[in-house]
Formats: structure tokens, C-alpha cells, sequence
């Protein structure tokens, strides 16, 4: 006679097994849950491919043309949404996270016009006290000007900024013409992930709003080369204007430092006075 064994034990262990891979599970959702809560950032409209038409990397070529055309119109000096992020870091809680730090206008026959709104980032972190010194040259330049006698100099700064996506975007531009020279304009952009405490790239933004970059890529040569064509069809009529070197890897996204997020829209620009003596830029609206 044979004697047969309960599977008493067997059965425990298949049931510790199932125990201990339901707790992996949960461990492994709460995990994640954590993860797209404080540090990722889904949005599943986008993801699945059902993203609005004024939603990034959507928008039809009379869109972007119209959004090019009031560019100049955006400066606002002023924080234009802040979404209700970013209060806790905030180095003054009694200020916005930018807000204007100096603010001139002032003119003096023969010397200057001026006109200046400059601001600050009131964010507690050293990437921002970065930023907050490169601004600073802004201010540099406002007192220079304002200590010059008989140099005919018209100096401006505006800004705008604009939290969307726990992206703080600031861009500042500024106009400068003295005496006979030629006419400068500068424009700065800072880029800030609130979320995370660091600079963003335009490469992350692009992730970040599920952007195809080679399409990206291709909507900036295509501008460039057409920019440049018409500088050189300028240049045979007899005009001297600033060249394009098209096959410059300022151009490619990854080297692509100015660029300015906001209500949806992703201005990319190659502001040519910044390293020259020209108002030329360039302007790519994604």
C-alpha cells in the first residue's frame, strides 16, 4: 500500500510565491506612480497621437507665419503665467519667480534714449544665480549708457516669461544702436525645469512635449536655407546683409541654446546679434 503525503506545504509555497510577486507589483506601481507625479512628465492625449492642432509640433505654416509676424509684440515685461508653480522656491515669497529688478527710461539731447525693463529670477538655486549674473550685464550696460555724454545711443531691454509644463522660459531681448554703427539687438533666452531643479535643454523640451525632433531638424534647415537665399538674392541688388552658413552646427537642436516655451508655443531662435554687430535673426515656431 502505497502512502500519499498531504501537498500542505506545496500549496504554502505556491502561495508565498504569488504573495511575493503581487508585492513586486505593487512596489514596482507605486514606484513609478512617484515617478510621473514629481519627476516625468505624460500626457496621454500626446503619447497616443490625438494632440489638439495648436498643441506643439502641430501647428499648419499660416499659424507659424501669423505667430512670427506678432513676435515683437510679446514683450511684455512682465511673468505671464506662472500656473500656480514654483511658490516653494522661491528665494522672496513676496515677489514673483520673475519680476523686474530695474526698470529706467531716460533721456539725455545728443547722449541717449533709454529705455529699460530688467529683471530677476526668484528662485533659490545656483543654476538661477547663474543666470541672475548673466543678466546682470544687462544692468552693466544700462549704467555705461547712462554715463556717456555726446554718443547718440539708443538702449532698450524688454523680457517676458512664462511657466508652462514646470518649465520656467525667460527671454530678454535688447536694442542697441550707437552713434553711426549698426543697429544690435541681443536676446537671451533661461530655460528652468521647476520640477526637477535644473536647466532644460530644447532637446528635453522636445521630449518632453513628444515633438518628433527630425522633423524639428528639417523645419530649421529648411528656414536657414531659405533665409540665406534671399540674403544673397540682397547681396547681388547691391546690399550688405549678414550671411547664413548653412552648414553651421549652430543649427543642429542640440546646439541650439535660444528658445522660448509658452501657451503652447516654441519660438527657436538664432539671434545673430549676439555675437555681432546685426539685428539679423533668425525665428523657427514649432
Amino acid at each position: 500500500m502505497n502512502l500519499v503525503l498531504p501537498e500542505k506545504n506545496k500549496i504554502k509555497k505556491k502561495q508565498l510565491i504569488i504573495y511575493i510577486l503581487i508585492m513586486i507589483v505593487c512596489i514596482a506601481c507605486v514606484i513609478i506612480a512617484f515617478y510621473v507625479q514629481f519627476y516625468a512628465r505624460i500626457d496621454i492625449s500626446k503619447l497616443v497621437g490625438i494632440a489638439k492642432e495648436e498643441d506643439l509640433g502641430q501647428k499648419t505654416e499660416e499659424q507659424s507665419e501669423a505667430l512670427e509676424a506678432e513676435f515683437d509684440n510679446i514683450f511684455t515685461n512682465s511673468l505671464i503665467n506662472q500656473e500656480n508653480q514654483g511658490e516653494d522656491k522661491k528665494k522672496d515669497a513676496s515677489k514673483e519667480l520673475v519680476y523686474v529688478d530695474v526698470e529706467k527710461k531716460e533721456s539725455k539731447l545728443n547722449s541717449y534714449d533709454l529705455e529699460v525693463h530688467i529683471p530677476k529670477i526668484n528662485i533659490d538655486s545656483p543654476v538661477i544665480d547663474k543666470y541672475n549674473e548673466d543678466i546682470q550685464t544687462f544692468i552693466d550696460k544700462t549704467n555705461e549708457v547712462l554715463e556717456s555724454e555726446n554718443r547718440n545711443i539708443i538702449y532698450t531691454v524688454e523680457y517676458v516669461a512664462n511657466v508652462q509644463q514646470d518649465i520656467l522660459s525667460l527671454m530678454i531681448r535688447s536694442n542697441l544702436k550707437e552713434g553711426s554703427s549698426a543697429q544690435r539687438v541681443i536676446i537671451e533666452t533661461y530655460n528652468y525645469d521647476l520640477r526637477n531643479n535644473k536647466e532644460i535643454s530644447l532637446e528635453e523640451v522636445l521630449d518632453i512635449e513628444y515633438v518628433n525632433k527630425q522633423t524639428v531638424q528639417e523645419k530649421i534647415n529648411s528656414k536657414i536655407s531659405s533665409e540665406q537665399r534671399k540674403v544673397e538674392d540682397l547681396k547681388q541688388l547691391g546690399y550688405d546683409i549678414y550671411s547664413r552658413d548653412t552648414s553651421s552646427e549652430q543649427y543642429y537642436i542640440e546646439n541650439t541654446k535660444q528658445f522660448y516655451l509658452t501657451d503652447n508655443v516654441l519660438y527657436i531662435i538664432y539671434p545673430y546679434g549676439n555675437e555681432n554687430f546685426t539685428s539679423e535673426m533668425d525665428l523657427v515656431i514649432i
